[in-house]
């Protein structure tokens, strides 16, 4: 769903009578993509943000794929996403965001690519345990052509640095947004959405001037 403007008309009840849940007002609709590597914290982010009830696609972790989805950091880590997480909030200004969240393992790497189709933009989440892990996923968000930001995600025991010192790390353009937030806490992870919201409507073009009334 690209960036777009939507309204619906209500009937004398006050409800929409094509689209229940939208309000009777212009809004603008943006479709963003939550992602980053394995076990960073992208579910629980959705989970803490949406003001709707959220769709995941867990499933428990087996022995089966302990050689390839590395947990050796994240001992309490027992599901995994397999498909994607789906939320949706509404920010002042009748600016509503679609979350699609994506798995982070390399062979999910396809269906990124599906759910990434039509988003304007991308949320990346790293880790400071772990900032290498995030490079494969920034490469694939900038292939796809999309503006994102960078949320470093707080653990309990995760090295804390200065924002200038993950900027150079991450090697991140100046323009980029480089935000630290803590997954669990919606002020800090809404203080990241807004970040890359406001990237993406900054990027975008200007609407065309009215066409002139005729005499």
């Amino acid at each position: 769903m690209d960036s777009a403007h939507s309204g619906s008309p209500a009937d004398r009840t006050g409800r929409a009578s094509r689209v229940g849940y939208l309000p009777d007002r212009d809004q603008t609709l943006m479709k963003l993509v939550v992602a980053g590597p394995f076990g960073v914290g992208k579910t629980t982010l959705i989970r803490t943000l949406s003001e709707i009830a959220t769709l995941h696609t867990e499933e428990a972790m087996t022995e089966t794929g302990a050689p390839v989805d590395d947990a050796a950091l994240l001992p309490g880590k027992r599901t995994t996403t397999v498909a994607v997480d789906f939320g949706r909030l509404t920010l002042p200004g009748q600016v509503v965001l679609y979350l699609f969240g994506t798995p982070g393992q390399r062979r999910f790497f396809p269906l990124w690519r599906d759910i990434a189709r039509g988003a304007v933009g991308a949320l990346v989440l790293a880790d400071t345990r772990r900032l290498a892990d995030s490079f494969e996923i920034m490469d694939m968000v900038e292939e796809q052509g999309l503006p994102y930001a960078v949320a470093v995600n707080g653990f309990p025991d995760a090295p804390v640095h200065s924002v200038d010192v993950l900027r150079a790390h991450l090697d991140l353009h100046p323009a980029t947004p480089l935000v630290l937030c803590d997954a669990r806490e919606r002020r800090s992870s809404l203080d990241a959405l807004i970040a890359l919201a406001e990237h993406v409507l900054h990027g975008l073009p200007p609407a065309p001037d009215p066409a002139p009334e005729g005499p």
